[in-house]
């Protein structure tokens, strides 16, 4: 009898360690956490990512792909308490940083995950390095945990595919005006290279415009990218120099002329406006004499005359030598 209560308490001891000790946990600041019960995540009745604003970035073919079921997210905190036939998930929403070249299958790749490669429009294979941010969200930790095998391998790699399509098919924003205008050295589309060299900040605001359906599709949320620097191959680098001179030269030279044409313009403006001005001294004068003698007019018939026997005695007093025509 003995041993048998002592068996029993002891199963009792066994399963309040094993079973409900054991069973409580915590969740950290930095943590979200889901529960499985046998397996089947715990989810909210009726609810789907379609339901969800991070979906309005998907293209409506893919709607339905990546239409995912809404879990209980368990929020920091505890302690919690789990049964045997339940799993808890717990995921970091840290915010983190990985060069953009890394290759979470392949450490090696990409030298070492230091150099993404990619091939522009005029066929030059280009290194490029920067940097991503991404974190994992808790509105979509069903994809994350439960979606896909691995989603940072996935994430990275819609990331490169979207950045390669973008690099392979880049021109400058400006480049339609030498459409309009292709004699114009100053605005005529350059090496592709030097494009996206020059317009870094548009290239990143698009992969951050390109990238807002992470979300959705891989539960991970990608924060912002930083393309730093974008190089051509070694062969092609002292090419491109010259290019880059000959290129600069010219638009130094055209806007001298420019600049040269345009004072002379401000010139020319100047010197009309200077002669239209003497145009009018002279003739306004003239304007005010037409006014007196329409006022003298209304006076009577004779005034004129008289006006203008006044006008000849003044000058011949003035005059030297007078000759009249004589009458016949």
């Amino acid at each position: 009898m003995a041993t048998f209560f002592g068996c029993f308490f002891g199963f009792i001891a066994w399963f309040i360690v094993r079973y409900i000790l054991a069973g409580l946990y915590t969740v950290n600041q930095n943590e979200r956490a889901v529960k499985t019960i046998f397996g089947r995540a715990e989810r909210i009745k009726g609810a789907t990512t379609l339901d969800d604003p991070i979906t309005e970035y998907l293209r409506p073919e893919e709607r339905e792909r990546y239409r995912y079921p809404q879990v209980r997210v368990i929020q920091p905190g505890g302690p919690y308490f789990k049964w045997p036939w339940e799993k808890i998930y717990k995921v970091s929403v840290a915010t983190q940083t990985v060069n953009m070249a890394f290759d979470a299958l392949d450490p090696n790749a990409n030298k070492q995950g230091t150099v993404l490669e990619a091939v522009t429009k005029d066929q030059l294979n280009t290194g490029l390095q920067g940097q991503i941010r991404y974190r994992v969200s808790e509105r979509n930790l069903y994809a994350y945990l439960f979606g896909v095998k691995q989603p940072v391998v996935h994430i990275m790699g819609y990331f490169v595919s979207i950045l390669r399509e973008r690099i392979a098919n880049y021109e400058a924003p400006n480049s339609s005006l030498a459409d309009t205008n292709p004699a114009d050295p100053s605005i005529m589309a350059g090496v592709s290279i030097n494009d996206l060299r020059k317009n870094l900040r548009d290239l990143n605001e698009h992969m951050d415009q390109e990238s807002l359906s992470s979300t959705a599709r891989y539960g991970i949320v990608l924060d912002a990218s930083l393309i730093t620097e974008i190089d051509p191959p070694p062969e092609v680098e002292s090419a491109l120099a010259a290019i880059n001179t000959a290129h600069n030269q010219v638009s130094s030279d055209i806007s001298l002329a420019q600049a040269a044409a345009d004072q002379k313009i401000v010139q020319s403006k100047r010197a009309v406006e200077i002669e239209t001005l003497k145009a009018q001294a002279e003739v306004e004068p003239l304007k005010a004499l037409a006014a007196q003698l329409a006022e003298l007019k209304k006076s009577g018939p004779d005034v004129l005359e008289a006006y203008l026997r006044n006008v000849r005695l003044r000058l011949y007093s003035q005059a030297q030598q007078v000759i009249l025509e004589e009458r016949k």
